[in-house]
């Protein structure tokens, strides 16, 4: 009887491979070499070299986790010739246009067509837009390898559930939802996540329902920030407090708790414009979606220019104005910098000609320079005209109002709290917050 491959993985007479060790690769990575034998591919030496010391380059993983794992870290071609099952998991960025960027998944996709063999599988994880795998991707194997889909392999996609800084939604207790090109890749699929997903699969209909599940999760959350950040520029100008009214209407049982904030990251800012992209070459022109992504792309210019008109107002030269922005990531607690639109409240400050000192406990300077030509300061001063606390990171929770005001000019000036944390805290300085 010929064994599946998923017992030929489990017997560890097969191996499975992650393409593209990230902040989604590697935890899968590291969770499949704790039951089957693993190869772990990136084509970043340096990030290969770090894991082997078991060191997490995107700083989300401790050295603990890498212990008890049956796993190879490569950036050589040659270890993926012995692999059967691939799992691609690599960005999948937009461009300057917001259009698609398809270069990294179809070049890790290249990648795994070379050591195709006969009976493997291919699963990827990247976000996409309906359709992508199929049409993009497969060729691609088929190309490279000189095989025949389904005859001669298999594919399959399981969009990615990992939420960086999230201690609490691992890959371990998030439902995976898992597709196949067949029954019985479907099956193998399946049965190979539920290996190191403990809350279990859903296995969808087919692989562009997979695809589209994805990517309006985040779709969702996008529309429902963008709502929650128009509501503040429309309380803004009533001289109402966002947050307020926000915590009046959560007493209500069906009321969705959302908070309006800068979206930004390699998820929620970018995966609505290959769903609009999509619709576009399908012939529809979405009008929802793109609006949402109006409004949150916006807020960083706009957060800006609220800084500046409170500086203005109380009577200093703007062109004169320091301003210290405390944090850089795209979101509290982690070191990714991806996306970040601080960047884009930054760029609006500068262009009034402010100063603007940028500081962050989490986020690397070099890594700033490189991606956005902005360093960060290691230490702030202490002689802004203005503050503006654009991540919630946990160092700055524990601040009070005197410690802000030690870093002002004189100890007085503008505070800007854009996710409304210091709400009721701040009764001496100027207060403003989305």
């Amino acid at each position: 009887m010929n064994k599946t491959m998923y017992t030929k993985l489990i017997e560890k007479e097969a191996t499975l491979a992650v393409i593209g060790l990230g902040y989604v690769g590697l935890p899968i990575a590291l969770e499949f070499a704790r039951k089957i034998k693993v190869v772990g591919f990136d084509i970043n030496q340096e990030r290969i070299h770090l894991m082997k010391e078991h060191i997490d380059p995107s700083n989300e993983l401790v050295a603990s986790d890498f212990e008890g794992c049956d796993i190879t870290f490569t950036a050589n071609l040659d270890d993926l010739k012995a692999v059967n099952f691939f799992i691609v998991a690599v960005p999948t960025p937009i461009d300057g246009a917001n259009l698609p960027n398809l270069r990294p998944l179809l070049g890790a996709t290249s990648t795994v067509g070379k050591v195709l063999k006969k009976g493997d599988y291919v699963v990827f994880e990247s976000t996409v837009y309906p359709g992508c795998t199929e049409e993009d991707c497969i060729p691609v194997l088929e190309q490279e390898s000189g095989l025949k889909f389904k005859e001669d392999f298999k594919v399959g996609y399981s969009p990615e559930r990992i939420n960086p800084g999230d201690k609490e939604h691992t890959l371990q207790n998030v439902v995976k939802v898992v597709s196949g090109c067949c029954e019985e890749s479907l099956d193998v699929i399946a049965k190979t996540y539920e290996l190191v997903v403990g809350a279990g699969v859903h296995r969808a209909t087919t692989i562009k329902v997979a695809e589209a599940a994805k990517i309006i999760e985040n779709t969702q959350r996008d529309l429902n920030i963008a709502l929650m950040n128009e509501l503040s520029i429309i309380f803004n100008k009533l001289k109402i407090n966002t947050f307020d009214v926000l915590e009046a209407a959560g007493t209500k049982w069906n009321f969705l708790k959302f908070s309006p904030g800068l979206v930004g990251g390699h998820c929620i800012g970018v995966d609505p414009y290959y769903l609009t992209h999509k619709a576009q070459l399908a012939g529809y022109h979405s009008k929802v979606i793109t609006s949402g992504r109006y409004v949150n792309d916006s807020m960083g210019g706009y957060i800006a220019k609220q800084t500046v008109k409170k500086i203005i107002a109380q009577g200093k030269h703007i062109q004169d104005a320091k301003v210290l922005v405390m944090g850089a990531t795209f979101k509290e607690d982690v070191s990714d910098i991806r996306n970040s639109k601080v960047i884009d409240v930054v760029n609006e400050l500068k262009s009034f000609q402010v100063h603007v000192d940028l500081v962050d406990p989490h986020a690397s300077s070099e890594e700033m320079v490189h991606e956005y030509g902005i360093g960060l300061n290691e230490l702030p001063g202490n002689d802004y005209d203005a503050i503006i606390v654009a991540v919630n990171h946990k160092e700055y929770k524990n601040y009070s109002e005197a410690d802000f005001k030690h870093l002002l000019k004189d100890g007085q000036g503008v505070f800007i709290d854009i996710k409304g944390i210091f709400k009721g805290a701040i009764n001496e300085l100027e207060y403003w917050s989305l």
